[in-house]
Order: C-alpha cells, then structure tokens, then sequence
C-alpha cells in the first residue's frame, strides 16, 4: 500500500508541469516530433521507477527505425502502456478509445503529443482514425501501437481481437511486429490500485508483413500474429540465446 501511495504522489507531481509542457508546445511553431517524443518516455520511466519495475526488452533488433511498423501487443495491466513507452527505440504513436482523450489535462496533451483517439462506437470514424495512423507512420517511419483486445485481460490469457489493427495493416501495406509483456499483471492487476515491485519482459517478435493479405483473408494474418504472442507469452524467462547482445536489453527506468 505504500508503494501505491508514492507512485501517486508522484505521478501528481510529476504529469502537470509535463502535460502542460507538451499543450504550450502545440501553439508554437517548428518541429516538435523530438520533443512529443522524450516527454511521455520521461513520464514513463519515472512511473515505472517509482513502481520498482526491473524491465528486460528482448528482440530489439525487430524494431526498425527506417520504416513503418504496427505494434501489436497483449493487454494486462496500465503498466503496459508505460513499458512500452520506455522500450521502443523509435517515434511511436498509441491508438486508444476516444475516452482517453477527456481526461483532464493528460488527455489533452496525449492527443498535442500526436496520439489518436479513437471512437470504437462509430465505425465509420474508427476508419478514418485508422487512415489517418496510417498516413502519419507512412510520412515518418514511425509506428503505432495497439492493443487488439481493447480492454485489460483480468486472467492473462489473450482475449479475442478486434479486427482494425489488422484492417490498417493490411489495407496500408504495414508490417506488423507481435509484442509480448509479461509480469505487468503481478505489479498492477485489472480492478486494482496496489503497485507491487516485480522484474517485466517485453518481447519483441518477428515482423509480420501484411502485403498478400486481404479483407478476405484477414483472419489468417490475425491468427499467425496471435498464434506468435500465445507462444512468446508462454516463454517467461528468456534463454541463454536471447542474452546476446543486440536481442536483449535490461533496463532500470
């Protein structure tokens, strides 16, 4: 319980003065994608350090900073959210329902930070939201990231996946990268707000590419990514061949 009270203390302290930084930077001109980028990892990584994370990242060499990739990962626990902010080495966007967006002042700065809300209730603007991910990867090489079961999985084991992430990547010719996270449901379960200290991993998987994929056999490609996440989920601790340098990475936010 006192590990809870000092990650919120200091998540109040610390997420103002940096939401607001992001918004004031929003009215100025001049690129900014730099800046968009550092501040939520810095607010990660604090949140994480005040949780007493030890975070391993495994198949770093999976992520590739000259081209558009889709990050498709499992979803456990809000502690996801910041692992992933922390461990991909690139310019990165997250994908999440509209709600996030009406969050006093963080929501406002995660949408000036060049995030994308998204409106699960009409699918006609759920398209559009996905277009427009699409174009802003493609403009840059960065990537988005999404969480396919749209909501927390109380159990662990993955729910069923919604089908647009596999739309955008499909219709938009981008690769998909299968990301695993375990250990993130142990420090902060769904339903609860006591923080426990642990050790995560996060891992990486081989791109899958969406071209030769269509509407009609888009199932397919949703079942090979899947099938790639049950069986990183299943590999908790990673072997003496992941140890070698360029694949793993073990960090202390």
């Amino acid at each position: 319980m006192i590990r809870s009270i000092w990650v919120v203390l200091n998540m109040l302290i610390v997420t103002p003065p940096l939401a607001l930084a992001i918004i004031i930077r929003s009215f100025m001109r001049g690129p900014a994608e730099a800046f968009y980028d550092r501040i939520p990892r810095i607010w990660a990584q604090w949140a994480l350090r005040t949780s007493g994370a030890d975070v391993t990242a495994i198949g770093l060499e999976n992520v590739a900073p000259g081209r558009p990739q889709i990050f498709i990962a499992n979803h456990v626990s809000w502690m996801d959210v910041l692992v992933l902010a922390t461990s991909i080495p690139k310019r990165y966007r997250f994908i999440g329902k509209k709600e996030l967006a009406r969050v006093p002042l963080w929501g406002r700065a995660w949408v000036a930070a060049g995030h994308i809300p998204i409106d699960r209730s009409d699918t006609q603007a759920a398209i559009e939201s996905l277009d427009r991910a699409a174009k802003v990867i493609r403009q840059d090489s960065s990537s988005v990231i999404i969480f396919p079961e749209g909501t927390r999985s109380a159990t662990g084991a993955l729910l069923p996946f919604k089908k647009g992430a596999f739309m955008l990547a499909v219709h938009a010719g981008i690769e998909i990268v299968p990301v695993a996270i375990t250990g993130t449901r142990h420090m902060l379960a769904k339903g609860s707000w006591r923080v426990r200290s642990g050790r995560i991993i996060v891992r990486f998987g081989a791109p899958i590419a969406a071209a030769g994929y269509s509407a009609s056999t888009r199932e397919e490609l949703i079942s090979r990514v899947r099938t790639a996440m049950e069986e990183m989920l299943a590999s908790d601790v990673p072997d003496q061949s992941e140890a070698n340098v360029g694949n793993h990475q073990r960090t202390r936010p």
